[in-house]
């Protein structure tokens, strides 16, 4: 059996693994601009996209910061 005397980096590995299952994914968090709002009908319907619309390029900029 090893021995858990010796940090072994176990304690690291585990918060990580932690915060990930708190978090609900592994990675980035992708861009939070709905699905439809890049389709034809959405464009032509004027729905913002973080290359159409400032605010929308923003909340995808700060979406892959969290």
């Amino acid at each position: 059996m090893a021995d858990k005397s010796k940090d072994s980096g176990e304690a690291e590995v585990q918060a990580n693994v932690d915060k990930e299952n708190e978090r609900g994914f592994a990675g980035e968090q992708v861009d939070p601009t709905p699905r439809d709002n890049y389709t034809l009908s959405g464009v032509v319907a004027g729905k913002p996209t973080p290359e159409t619309d400032e605010g929308a390029a923003k909340a995808a900029r700060d979406a892959g910061r969290a």
